[in-house]
């Protein structure tokens, strides 16, 4: 019997954050940086690229919050990491590729896990600041 609860927001952010953080591990792993987690301009992009979509202000931050209340993520001012329960979720999930990553994802959630709540807040200025940082990298072709 499935737990139940999560929606097809939460499930494209939680994969939008965790093909955000790999791509940001990549590169700080190419520059020998330290690996810190995505940023959210890069959640928006991975969200964009996965929905043709920018989620709101207000859609992000609700998922946030549950997936971090759960212990699938780990939320911390404008950074976002993949918990290791969201990464034995990741990496357990039926491979169904990316086209059908969210759907698949969702239906884990439901079998899995409650969704839970964290206090993490996202202020509409961070939330702007993201998505001027994000188009500022379409318009650069990055």
């Amino acid at each position: 019997m499935g737990a139940g609860g999560w929606n097809w927001n939460d499930a494209w952010i939680f994969v939008s954050a965790v093909i955000a953080e790999r791509l940001e591990r990549d590169r700080a792993l190419h520059a020998a940086l330290p690996v810190t987690g995505a940023a959210l301009a890069d959640v928006l992009a991975s969200a964009d690229f996965l929905h043709h979509s920018v989620p709101t202000r207000e859609e992000l931050e609700t998922s946030v919050r549950r997936l971090a209340g759960a212990g699938l993520i780990i939320a911390e001012d404008d950074l976002i990491r993949i918990a290791p329960p969201g990464e034995q979720l990741w990496r357990t999930r039926p491979f169904s590729g990316l086209s059908s990553a969210v759907m698949t994802l969702q239906a884990q959630l439901n079998r899995l896990t409650e969704p839970g709540e964290s206090d993490w807040s996202l202020d509409e200025q961070a939330y702007n600041a993201a998505v001027r940082e994000y188009s500022l990298r379409l318009a650069d072709g990055r």
